[in-house]
């Protein structure tokens, strides 16, 4: 500023009197920064201001939108969105997750993916749950093409919605050198789309893994004794995708440590309930501890009905075993119950059986099962 002043007196003194106010008028026009009649779009303050996010989410954001120089374009997403119904959260969140989806055209992408995926049966707060989970699959015309091949395989959009909620792959991946052949292949293993829908439910990244892995998959699956085309292979395969073969080799000989089972018996134990493979070993050592070494029970009868393994021993165990002993030991029992039938009834079926015809022999039976089922040890199931 004082070089400009020094320049302005110069020229003054040096011009003639008449003149000085129209020079000094020219110079100071010519040293005043231009304003343009369009001043540049503000993108980051755009995002704040109109699209909901954080100045944090705005900041990362604009750099993948530097290009704009108008609110035309991504004025129009966002009134789309709002007349799909996305309430003003849900188009924040969309827009922090995948800022490029305020460049996709509505006229040419969006709407043409909306009706699409309507004439294939998605409803409309379907579509929304679908542009809210996948946006940046959503603004590309493929999408619909890609459910038109999974909505028959998983026999409905809400199991599909329910796939993709956990999965962000299943929808970008290559359909014709991975999804396909991986679905061919598990058919010919004999499972049918049902059961692959059942499984992707929890290991839907098998379908979108390299071919060859699901290959593998299925080899260890036979390997822990369930050969495909069984009725268990379905189960066997869901229990150890995605686990190494040392691994399964390592959690075999841990089952057979802790439950004292013989090479045979942990075979059989695995091949009728394959889900003790990838079960913790803390667990499986609280149960190993509770059924052998508390209530007695022999390893072979515990191998050849794994299931016990899965039921919750403060929810159900523990308290009938309780229940059971109680009566045995008040001379309430007519004959010894097999326990892994006592364990598999619904609830209601053994309160009918082992509690309600006792009430007057044991009148506090019912409250001190309620009591164990809560994780508490009533003075009557204390057995010393």
């Amino acid at each position: 500023m004082l070089h400009l002043r020094a320049y302005v007196a110069s020229h003054l003194l040096s011009s003639p009197s008449t003149s000085a106010i129209s020079t000094l008028r020219r110079l100071i026009s010519a040293a005043a920064p231009a304003i343009s009649p369009h001043p540049r779009f503000a993108v980051e303050d755009y995002l704040v201001h109109t699209c909901g996010l954080t100045r944090a989410q705005a900041l990362r954001a604009s750099t993948q939108l530097s290009h704009f120089k108008s609110r035309a374009k991504p004025d129009a997403v966002l009134a789309f969105l709002a007349d799909l119904g996305l309430s003003s959260t849900a188009v924040a969140a969309i827009v922090a997750t995948d800022p490029k989806f305020l460049c996709a055209g509505v006229e040419r992408t969006l709407a043409p993916v909306v009706a699409g995926l309507t004439e294939l049966g998605l409803s409309r707060s379907e579509v929304t749950r679908l542009v809210s989970l996948h946006p940046s699959h959503f603004r590309r015309r493929s999408i619909v093409s890609s459910l038109q091949y999974y909505l028959p395989l998983f026999g409905s959009s809400g199991n599909l919605l329910l796939v993709l909620e956990r999965d962000t792959y299943l929808v970008g991946s290559n359909l014709e050198k991975v999804v396909k052949p991986n679905v061919l292949f598990l058919r010919q293993c004999g499972l049918m789309d049902s059961d692959i829908a059942k499984i992707c439910v929890s290991r839907s990244r098998i379908l979108t893994a390299k071919p060859g892995r699901v290959q593998a998959m299925v080899a260890c699956a036979e390997s822990i004794g369930v050969p495909r085309g069984s009725g268990m292979f379905m189960r066997a395969l869901r229990a150890v995708a995605f686990l190494s073969e040392d691994y399964i080799a390592t959690k075999v000989k841990y089952l057979k440590k802790i439950f004292r089972w013989s090479d045979a018996e942990v075979r059989h134990a695995v091949s009728k309930y394959p889900y003790v493979v990838p079960s913790g070993e803390d667990m499986l050592q609280r149960k190993s501890e509770f059924l052998i070494s508390e209530m007695g029970l022999e390893p072979a009868y515990i191998a050849h009905r794994p299931i016990m393994i899965s039921l919750s021993i403060k929810g159900r165990l523990r308290p009938r075993y309780y229940v059971l002993k109680f009566l045995d030991v008040n001379g309430l029992l007519d004959q010894n119950p097999d326990y892994y039938y006592v364990f598999k009834m619904r609830e209601e079926v053994f309160v009918k059986k082992f509690i309600c015809p006792h009430k007057e022999a044991a009148p506090h039976l019912a409250q001190d099962y309620a009591a164990t089922c809560k994780g508490e040890v009533p003075t009557n199931f204390r057995f010393t």
